[in-house]
């Protein structure tokens, strides 16, 4: 098996473990999962790095080393794992190897989440807002239903593309070793690529090297909610494309107005635009021309919308992976 079918192969056992069990809670308690090992090594550096007492140019290269480290040690681990599979597996390491990536496809724990969300709205709005707070960085107090419903949609659509298509892609084209590395690059933006006093400098690399690595899984994203429109009742694959073309590259993130400039569009609905973290209000672009005013039902049709990107993403995989054992 060649190295590109096997990786083909590793993403898609990935993608179907996640979307039947997920990452299972019992193992979470008890050896905690990938994201939260990688974030405890960089919380552990930037103690060791990240003197608020040094000027802002040496705490700068201090977080470029900072993200280089993460990535040697992250990266060396999964691909240390991979060769021990593969001395002892030989040619059928890369199912062991795709039930371990997918750990790193975050697919069902994202529309777990997001559902809750739904549900909570559904009950009543403190339950909405308490489900909210754990998906977004924004006070979920000063958010009323429209505005929790807005802010689990626009979560959904962001996270589908750095939460599920990104780790995908690079899993498909390195393996486990290509997955964890994303995984390191898009938690040290989590945690320390923000711009804060604390972090503006340390965490400048980390956050730059986010945006850059998930500049083609963006696209990618808007592309197939475009298309998974078409199969969704009472959505528009047209309005979707509208919206990513006139829309996306007004928002803030140079990444993340594309998924939701698409989830946008194909609802009829507008997300993005002004929100509040921290007591700070961020004038940020519309994205969409449909209504503000989103409810629960708007969250679960684009479940029903993401569910479909899940068939779609599975099937290019799937496809490749045909074309791959025939050549």
């Amino acid at each position: 098996m060649s190295l590109i079918t096997a990786a083909l192969a590793l993403v898609l056992i990935a993608l179907t473990v996640d979307a039947c069990v997920g990452y299972p809670a019992r193992i979470f308690q008890r050896i905690g999962h990938p994201v939260t090992w990688i974030g405890a090594l960089i919380v552990a550096l930037e103690r060791r790095f990240n003197r608020l007492e040094l000027p802002a140019h040496v705490r700068r290269r201090r977080g470029v080393v900072t993200l280089v480290l993460t990535l040697v040690i992250c990266a060396g681990a999964a691909f240390t794992i991979e060769t021990v599979l593969s001395f002892i597996l030989g040619g059928w390491a890369f199912i062991v190897a795709g039930v371990l990536a997918s750990s790193l496809i975050a697919q069902r724990s994202l529309h777990d989440h997001v559902l809750r969300v739904a549900a909570g709205l559904e009950e009543s709005l403190a339950a909405g807002r308490l489900a909210v707070s754990h998906i977004v960085g924004r006070d979920p107090q000063v958010l009323d239903e429209p505005a929790v419903a807005r802010a689990a949609i626009e979560s959904l659509a962001e996270n589908f593309s750095d939460g599920v298509v990104a780790p995908t892609l690079y899993t498909a084209l390195a393996g486990l070793t290509g997955g964890v590395a994303y995984k390191a690059i898009n938690t040290a933006d989590s945690m320390i690529g923000h711009r804060k006093p604390r972090y503006e400098a340390y965490g400048w690399a980390a956050a730059r090297l986010d945006d850059l690595v998930n500049l083609p899984a963006s696209r990618v994203s808007a592309c197939l909610i475009v298309l998974a429109a078409v199969f969704v009742p009472g959505c528009s694959s047209r309005e979707a494309a509208k919206a990513v073309w006139r829309d996306a590259r007004h928002h803030r993130s140079p990444n993340a107005g594309w998924p939701e400039a698409a989830m946008a569009g194909a609802l009829g609905l507008r997300l993005a635009g002004p929100r509040i973290y921290d007591g700070v209000t961020v004038h940020d672009h519309w994205m969409g021309r449909g209504r503000a005013m989103a409810h629960a039902a708007d969250i679960r049709r684009a479940l029903v919308l993401y569910r479909v990107t899940w068939a779609m993403q599975a099937g290019v995989i799937a496809l490749l992976l045909l074309a791959a054992l025939r050549w």
